[in-house]
């Protein structure tokens, strides 16, 4: 069965800086493309970053994400990443790994398995 396991997630200060970690199996990962994910208590899932297959990157448009975060992936491991740096408040969410096997894509619903999320928490 495939199974998408996030990892790294935790409390930080504002300023500070997290890397999450998304381990695959079950699926042959160097096929799909992968997704960052955030949400928030009562908010909408928003997206992050993807990387393809070869590994071009798409990052969301917000200025809350560029130039922050990067995403990176180890074909051999198995293992897509998620660099968090100068983190603000804004940024908490539960922050959710998923995979595409379609076309990259940053639509939730173009994805078609998810983790179970990571809690990243950022304080003032």
């Amino acid at each position: 069965q495939v199974q998408l396991v996030e990892s790294g997630g935790g409390l930080v200060q504002a300023g500070g800086s997290l890397r999450l970690s998304c381990a695959a199996s079950g699926l042959t990962f160097s096929r799909y493309a992968m997704g960052w994910f955030r949400q928030a208590p009562g908010k909408e899932r928003e997206f992050v970053a993807t990387i393809s297959w070869d590994g071009g990157v798409i990052y969301a448009a917000s200025d809350s994400v560029k130039g922050r975060f990067t995403i990176s992936r180890d074909n051999a491991k198995n293992t897509v990443y998620l660099q968090m740096n100068s983190l603000k408040p804004e940024d908490t969410a539960i922050y959710y790994c998923a995979a595409n096997l379609g076309s990259q894509s940053y639509a939730p619903r173009e994805f078609d398995y998810w983790g179970q999320g990571t809690q990243v928490t950022v304080s003032s």
